[in-house]
């Protein structure tokens, strides 16, 4: 996954549950600047994982690309400003 970088996702909807279509990811908790510390999570052979921060449930769904979600709006996209 290192060269595609790490898919970012955040939870500012509240949602129950978010589908990743991939194991490894960040949780960012809500849109910056509302953002926890960046948590990676891996969740190995398993398909699920609470987020330690902010306990949003991620579950892995295989028909979804790695770095997209169900909701798609839980999809987090940097872009050039909020980097610099």
């Amino acid at each position: 996954m290192a060269d595609h970088g790490i898919p970012h996702f955040h939870n500012d909807k509240g949602v129950a549950v978010i589908h990743v279509g991939a194991r490894e990811f960040m949780c960012i908790g809500a849109k910056p600047p509302f953002d926890h510390p960046h948590v990676y999570l891996d969740m190995g052979a398993d398909h699920e994982i609470v987020c330690p921060y902010c306990s949003t449930l991620y579950k892995f769904d295989a028909t979804l690309k790695a770095g997209t979600c169900s909701p798609p709006e839980c999809a987090h996209h940097e872009t050039a400003q909020a980097a610099a």
